[in-house]
């Protein structure tokens, strides 16, 4: 592998979490200000964008992967408390580890010899070729390891998020 593969979060995913953060938010300050709320509509705006910084911070991670091993990283202006950023030589990962989520789901652990697990990035774009790259650095089967979020799952929720978008501003404007 000359080229370092680069994965990023799937813009359906992000794209999708962005959506639904604006839609859950930003009727806020508008709300307060017809519902005379104690709190200042400058205060829920610099709230809002402040969120919306940090969830476009969780969401911008990216997965390298070349010839010396895989590594997780977040751009520099991500503040330290978001990144979770690790780095493996593919001769570290000994194997793949599933564990079963609080809510029936499945993810997998790259784990070292030391016993030490790593979460493997299960919601980037191009998850089959980030599998594929794995495998044949490190020998690890992985067919059997599917993404922990199906397309269409963030599908319906962005079309949820656009229907929950037009109520907002529906409300917003004939309320007003």
């Amino acid at each position: 592998m000359s080229e370092p593969l680069r994965f990023k979060t799937s813009p359906l995913i992000s794209g999708t979490l962005i959506a639904l953060y604006g839609a859950l938010t930003l009727p806020l300050p508008f709300l307060a200000v017809q519902t005379a709320a104690p709190i200042s509509p400058l205060l829920l705006w610099g709230a809002i964008a402040l969120g919306g910084v940090l969830l476009w911070g969780a969401l911008s991670q990216r997965v390298e992967l070349d010839a010396q091993g895989i590594r997780l990283t977040y751009p520099g202006w991500v503040p330290p408390f978001l990144r979770r950023q690790w780095q493996l030589t593919w001769s570290e990962i000994q194997g793949l580890q599933p564990r079963s989520t609080s809510q029936g789901g499945l993810v997998y652990y790259l784990v070292t010899a030391t016993g030490q697990g790593y979460l493997l990035p299960m919601r980037v774009a191009g998850f089959a070729q980030m599998m594929r790259a794995i495998e044949a650095h490190t020998g690890l089967p992985t067919a059997v390891i599917k993404p922990l979020a199906q397309p269409w799952m963030y599908g319906i929720l962005a079309v949820f998020t656009l229907l929950l978008g037009a109520v907002d501003l529906w409300i917003l404007t004939t309320v007003g």
